[in-house]
């Protein structure tokens, strides 16, 4: 049992006993102490109002009823009936409070069998009915703010799974990518140059345990040592020896992690697309801060734009970086052919 079920029992059943000695203390001063059973059922109802709201309210409304029926009204326990009425509205599910407006109806007519005066019955029936209605909405909200918060939850988990997913394509595609080119590479000349297929498998193989360290990065969401444009050089340097020259241009000034970090994927994806798609054998990367504005762009030698084009998961999970941070991404044919990839960030 938690601490706060702890303190609503305790709550509840302190209430209970102070109303129950009111009752009781009320029914010995008066002179009819045979209602002290009825004030003990409605009275100790009142404990298992959070619980058991519906049958809590039930067995109070009927005992009040039996004791204006049978006993000497009391002054106490229509107020422990009102507290009954809105524990039903307030802690019973949507189906079962609903039940509460013609049971109050009920109750109030058994309550005041006999009477003449329409108004007093009319005036209880409605402070009755506006008790519940008190519960009854403060639980709707309750309910619609414990929806909107969930949502947001999956909404958050959902983004969150989207963006391992897009680290683990970025991070682990574009190393894949660079290990097939090597790979074919060194088949190639594996029969004509074996000193240059041995270098082509040695890269390979440092490939392969660099992907393995990117991939406990994402799965450790390590988001701190996660790479940012300073590590462009080793970036470039694996495309070399896999046999594309990248020039570089990168003059950032001061960056947030999360746009120095994102700048880096944005390239490390441009890049591997040359590779993959382009087949680009040159490209080149400028990176530079205008203002409040980080501006990059990519090209590279590669086919082009093919007939048909359409961005694919890599280029839209650049858009969807760019766009994360408040900024955009445009592709397209290069100036002198190949491909080229433009984004602007806000450099914080």
């Amino acid at each position: 049992m938690t601490s706060e079920i702890r303190q609503a029992r305790l709550l509840d059943a302190g209430l209970a006993a102070l109303l129950l000695a009111a009752m009781v203390a009320e029914r010995i001063v008066s002179g009819h102490p045979a209602g002290i059973p009825l004030s003990v059922i409605i009275a100790g109802a009142l404990y298992f109002r959070r619980t058991w709201p519906l049958a809590s309210y039930l067995a109070g409304s009927a005992a009040l009823s039996a004791e204006a029926l049978f006993v000497q009204p009391s002054a106490i326990s229509p107020y422990a009936n009102l507290i009954g009425i809105y524990s039903l509205g307030l802690y019973a599910t949507r189906n079962r409070a609903l039940v509460g407006p013609p049971a109050i109806l009920i109750g109030t007519v058994a309550y005041f069998w006999g009477e003449t005066d329409i108004l007093v019955p009319a005036g209880v029936l409605f402070s009755w009915l506006l008790a519940w209605g008190i519960g009854f909405g403060a639980a709707r909200r309750r309910e619609e703010r414990d929806a909107a918060r969930q949502s947001l939850q999956r909404q958050v988990a959902d983004d969150e799974r989207n963006r391992i997913a897009r680290e683990v394509h970025d991070l682990i595609g574009h190393t894949v990518n660079v290990m097939l080119v090597q790979a074919g590479a060194a088949r190639r000349v594996l029969d004509t140059d074996p000193a240059q297929s041995r270098e082509l498998l040695i890269g390979l193989e440092t490939a392969g345990r660099q992907a393995l360290d990117e991939l406990d990065q994402v799965l450790g969401l390590l988001r701190d040592a996660q790479p940012g444009l300073a590590e462009l050089p080793s970036l470039t340097e694996r495309l070399g020896q896999a046999g594309v020259r990248v020039d570089t241009t990168i003059e950032p000034g001061e960056l947030s992690h999360t746009v120095d970090r994102s700048a880096y994927r944005i390239v490390q994806e441009a890049l591997t697309n040359a590779v993959k798609h382009g087949r680009a054998t040159t490209a080149s990367v400028r990176v530079r801060r205008d203002g409040s504005e980080l501006h990059i762009e990519v090209d590279d030698d590669g086919a082009g734009v093919p007939e048909g084009y359409s961005a694919g998961r890599g280029l839209l999970g650049i858009t969807e970086r760019a766009t994360m941070l408040g900024g955009h991404v445009t592709h397209g044919p290069g100036p002198a052919g190949g491909f080229r990839v433009r984004a602007k960030l806000p450099a914080r």
